[in-house]
């Protein structure tokens, strides 16, 4: 047998396995580390969050990065050689924090890499007859393998959109793993760069889960707030949107669009979102000139109200009965928060009261899916549309 694989037998083995899971998300902030110890699989997945940090991206990479994303027309040898760059930026990140952490990779089992998404495109966006799903993560899991020693899994998403799913959102599979409890209603809300949340009933019945995107979250308040303030990477405790007064013809045309009465489960992302996105609406309000802090309190209100709508369409007719689990970025925005708070009648808290930190939750989630590929993969979610009952992942070996 190949030592690979004979490695890779082994670690199946294990009662526990060291797993470091990675998320970069489109806010393209930087790269989330964190270092997991999980045991079991499926329905009986423990995991202990070990250590976790976020390398932030200079303002380099986050240039080079967005001349690819996002983008119909790019320069193609650029994002070749961009895949490459990705994968061995980011094992050297995890290098850097396993030094931090006084952690030898030779006690790492395994690396959960989601890559660095730069174009998703669904049917429901694309609208092309012959082409299926779609979506394109960068940063190939053979340079991180080889570049740290460790059996990197990467590249989960093409499974899932093989499978019939969208490619997105992933997180129905680790939330259901480890976050649903018999008796209680829960909802996890994803705030980053796009909003997504997965619905827990009480019943813990694996065909009733599911997982949506709702439309933008943190992305376009990002983006205008670099635009007016380039030295502002966010919006920081909401302290300009809070100056603003939310505008509602604006508001109104931002919530036009036809993704917003789709079915679920269904994905987006910057391709739609963007800023050519609320230009346009601005034109059709009449809105162009509006002040700036106006803008971003109106950006933030269409945050909450498509998230709190989304939400209510699945017309539960006992919300007080739920908690809303939030984590990501928008749950450090006070403004978002609060509105959420108003228009979603439930308990809210944050992942941090079931034991993972909220802004760990994306890059643990890929542990667990890691977890998965080598232990597990016996889970039913039946046969519904775009949440296909398959193991995800591209398996890399470092030699």
């Amino acid at each position: 047998m190949n030592k690979n694989l004979q490695s890779l037998y082994q670690i199946a083995q294990k009662p526990s396995r060291k797993i470091i899971g990675l998320m970069s998300g489109t806010s393209m902030d930087g790269l989330d580390v964190a270092l997991c110890e999980i045991s079991g699989a499926g329905e009986s997945t423990e995991v202990k969050l070990l250590d976790f940090d976020t390398i932030p991206y200079t303002e380099d990479i986050k240039e080079e990065i967005r001349q690819v994303f996002a983008k119909e027309t790019i320069n193609f040898p650029h994002l070749a050689m961009l895949n490459e760059w990705i994968g061995v930026l980011h094992a050297n990140m995890i290098l850097e924090c396993l030094q931090k952490w006084n952690v030898s990779p030779q006690d790492v089992d395994l690396i959960a890499s989601h890559g660095q998404t730069v174009m998703h495109a669904p049917k429901i966006l694309h609208g092309i007859d012959k082409f299926p799903n779609a979506t394109l993560q960068i940063g190939d899991g053979d340079h991180i393998a080889v570049n740290t020693g460790i059996i990197t899994i990467a590249d989960f998403r093409q499974k899932h959109v093989a499978a019939g799913g969208e490619g997105a959102p992933l997180a129905v599979y680790g939330d259901y793993f480890i976050f649903g409890k018999k008796g209680e209603n829960r909802i996890m809300l994803n705030m980053g760069g796009i909003a997504n949340f997965t619905y827990l009933p009480a019943n813990m019945n694996p065909e009733e889960v599911f997982v949506t995107d709702t439309g933008t979250g943190n992305t376009l308040l990002d983006a205008f707030t670099r635009t007016f303030y380039p030295n502002m990477a966010y919006d920081k405790d909401a302290l300009l949107a809070k100056q603003g007064i939310v505008n509602q013809a604006l508001l109104h045309a931002l919530k036009e669009d036809d993704f917003f009465e789709k079915p679920f489960p269904k994905t987006t992302g910057p391709e739609l979102f963007s800023k050519a996105y609320v230009y346009r609406a601005q034109e059709v309000s009449d809105t162009l000139h509006i002040p700036s802090h106006d803008l971003l309190a109106t950006l933030t209100r269409f945050s909450a109200e498509t998230i709190a709508e989304a939400v209510h369409s699945l017309n539960l007719s006992n919300l007080s009965d739920f908690t809303v689990y939030t984590s990501g970025g928008g749950m450090h925005n006070p403004l978002l928060m609060e509105w959420l708070q108003e228009l979603i009648p439930a308990k809210f808290a944050k992942t941090n009261e079931l034991g993972i930190n909220g802004d760990a939750k994306e890059a643990v989630l890929f542990a667990i899916l890691a977890n998965e590929t080598v232990a597990g993969g016996e889970s039913d979610f039946g046969t519904r549309r775009g949440i296909p009952s398959v193991t995800m992942g591209k398996i890399s070996f470092p030699s």
